[in-house]
């Protein structure tokens, strides 16, 4: 009896996605979510071109974005092709170095469409990532996800593409936690001041603190495995950070607190004076 042939299904990956890692900027962040307050009315959704490159190790370095123009349906999606080739060409003229890496779509995870929109950004360069962001911050939380496509054929007949998720790495200094912290706000009175600003990373870096104190507490007790990686981190901070008695460590603190108080004072001064010319000048045209 001849033995029967089957033909199995077979996912293909585009990328190898266990090593795959998108490191974004948070200029980008800050891009999609300007263009999704000033989308157009109708529209559910916000999709656009990710910029970068792609780091010899294999990251993808994701630093800038543009919105595009769409139109979107139950079973079709209409990009404005001429918009996104121009808005790249003028791009390039001002970061040669930025290619296109992908794209980003605004809300929770792959939508319907979002094949289409691949398949797309995959005849533009190989192995696009596809970003997604939830602008909506529910929970007081923005949720970042990446995906690479993977695949999926019979024999030699592709049948249908995959999102598999990638992790993110999504870091940021000092002055851009504070802008991120009030993007995520809903309702903003005011953007805090310098000393405001001050008091909440001071409240961020103890609460840090505690966590650190926590690990190395479960550690000792034996609640924790130890790493000796993360051992060799908490060592190597402790030991760069200066040797300061508590008297001199205050002195330091008012000190700076001081002249940055003075430095506020001398600006107001010269925001009034600069009011008071501007209102002389005013009166002495009108005279």
């Amino acid at each position: 009896m001849a033995a029967s042939e089957h033909t199995a299904l077979q996912f293909t990956p585009v990328l190898s996605s266990s090593s795959l890692l998108a490191k974004v900027h948070p200029l980008v962040i800050f891009n999609i979510c300007d263009c999704y307050v000033r989308r157009p009315d109708q529209a559910e959704r916000v999709i656009g071109t990710l910029l970068g490159s792609v780091l010899p190790d294999g990251t993808v370095d994701i630093r800038n974005s543009y919105a595009v123009p769409h139109n979107e349906s139950s079973d079709q999606v209409a990009l404005d092709i001429d918009y996104h080739h121009n808005m790249l060409l003028s791009h390039q003229k001002v970061n040669p170095k930025e290619a296109i890496v992908g794209w980003y779509s605004t809300g929770l995870g792959v939508t319907g469409g979002s094949a289409l929109i691949h398949e797309f950004y995959s005849r533009e360069v190989p192995n696009p990532i596809h970003l997604t962001v939830d602008t909506g911050f529910r929970n007081g939380e923005g949720t970042i996800k990446a995906y690479v496509s993977v695949n999926l054929s019979l024999g030699d007949c592709q049948l249908a593409v995959q999102f598999q998720e990638i992790p993110v790495d999504f870091r940021m200094v000092e002055a851009e936690q504070v802008g991120f912290d009030i993007l995520k706000t809903p309702m903003v009175d005011k953007i805090p001041s310098d000393l405001e600003g001050m008091e909440a990373s001071m409240q961020r870096l103890l609460a840090l603190i505690d966590d650190v104190h926590k690990y190395v507490d479960d550690v000792v007790e034996g609640h924790t495995a130890s790493d000796s990686s993360i051992g060799r981190f908490i060592s190597e901070t402790v030991a760069s950070l200066p040797k300061l008695l508590p008297s001199a460590f205050d002195k330091l603190v008012n000190d700076n607190l001081q002249d940055h108080l003075l430095l506020l004072y001398l600006s107001s001064i010269t925001r009034t004076q600069l009011s008071l010319a501007e209102k002389l000048n005013t009166a002495a045209q009108i005279l």
